[in-house]
């Protein structure tokens, strides 16, 4: 099977189903950007020294993101899998249980740290315009977004920021606080 099919040569794709779109429709920006931020968790993934517990939770994340991409790639009602409250709980327990091995914030923090947590926050930011991109295709096309894969999105940004905080945390990396500029 070849990688190219030149099909996407005048500026299209195809959805799932066979639909032809602009390669900048609105649908198409929000599965790119999750894809985006899939890319970026494998940049993470590579960040880790060694073996790291929490690699084993960034590539079940990732193979979720397929499902949220096609997910966003099949308008509905077609069927295929989809995100949905279930997928929304559980990353809520993640967040619950790797928050409880933490010190508590109580300030503003800066990205950055080990390699490891500075991906991660890279890929929550990603995240975070995936989820601003779904926004837009739900306001545009209610009826074809399961709203699901938006609170997805926004509790898997969540979940980043703090994976990130235990990677610094594990590694005995503070978090770096911000601090107010001086005024010149």
């Amino acid at each position: 099977m070849r990688i190219y099919t030149r099909t996407g040569d005048s500026g299209e794709t195809g959805l799932f189903g066979g639909e032809r779109v602009p390669k900048d429709d609105l649908r198409v920006e929000a599965y790119g950007t999750v894809d985006e931020t899939n890319a970026a968790l494998g940049l993470a993934l590579c960040a880790f020294r060694g073996e790291d517990p929490l690699q084993k939770t960034l590539r079940e994340l990732q193979s979720e993101l397929f499902v949220v991409g096609a997910d966003l790639a099949t308008p509905l009602p077609r069927e295929v899998p989809r995100v949905g409250d279930a997928h929304v709980e559980r990353l809520e327990g993640l967040i619950d249980g790797f928050e409880s091995e933490l010190p508590p914030l109580t300030r503003f923090i800066l990205p950055g740290g080990t390699p490891a947590a500075s991906a991660l926050h890279l890929a929550r930011t990603i995240a975070r315009r995936a989820e601003r991109n779904v926004t837009s295709l739900l306001r545009a096309e209610p009826e074809t977004v399961s709203p699901a894969t938006l609170r997805y999105l926004n509790r898997l940004a969540d979940l980043l920021f703090v994976l990130a905080r235990v990677a610094n945390f594990r590694a005995g990396v503070a978090d770096i606080p911000w601090r107010r500029p001086e005024n010149p």
